[in-house]
């Protein structure tokens, strides 16, 4: 109760401060690229249910027709010249403040994946879903120990667990800290 509680509140603060943000980041997705400002993705939740993680657009509109689901790389060729910059500043994943004030996510806990890549992992690591027992996170201790995207899904698992059996407030204070200092796409090697 007391982890969702400063969830609601610090989205709730961090959408009221940051919508003149939204707003230009909005204006120059649209401005730049012409197509739909926020991407709407089907993710694996909080005992394995689906919701639509939101970002700021960072791809070609339609930059999954042909390839289907893939994952995302350094240097995306299917970003655009914004979104690359969106992501470096993890500005793209702002949105998500709106599935944490829903209760589709947490700020911190395991990255949520796509349904796809969730069958693929959980045949080769049986406690994969595991994860699912607490929400999904805007951050977590695997990214801010650098384990974020095309990294070893070994090694996010085993930080992902580490967080899961260890939970407490000044953790997710601590890792939310980390977040700010070091940005959410910044590889770090952080002491916690």
């Amino acid at each position: 109760m007391l982890k969702r509680s400063v969830d609601v509140f610090v989205s709730l603060c961090g959408i009221v401060l940051l919508t003149p943000l939204f707003l230009v980041v909005a204006s120059l997705v649209k401005f730049t690229d012409g197509g739909s400002v926020l991407y709407r993705q089907v993710r694996i939740g909080l005992s394995g249910k689906r919701f639509k993680i939101l970002k700021f657009r960072t791809m070609t509109e339609d930059a999954e027709f042909y390839l289907g689901p893939v994952w995302s790389v350094r240097r995306d060729p299917r970003c655009t010249r914004l979104g690359a910059a969106l992501r470096r500043y993890g500005i793209d994943e702002l949105p998500q403040l709106w599935n944490v004030l829903r209760g589709d996510m947490s700020l911190v806990g395991p990255r949520p994946e796509r349904p796809e890549f969730t069958r693929e992992f959980r045949k080769d690591h049986p406690e994969y879903d595991s994860r699912h027992t607490v929400r999904s996170g805007i951050t977590g201790y695997a990214q801010v120990h650098g384990w974020r995207g095309d990294t070893s899904l070994e090694e996010r698992l085993r930080h992902d667990l580490y967080y899961i059996r260890n939970w407490s407030l000044l953790l997710d204070l601590r890792i939310l800290a980390l977040t700010l200092v070091h940005g959410w796409s910044e590889r770090t090697r952080s002491g916690i």
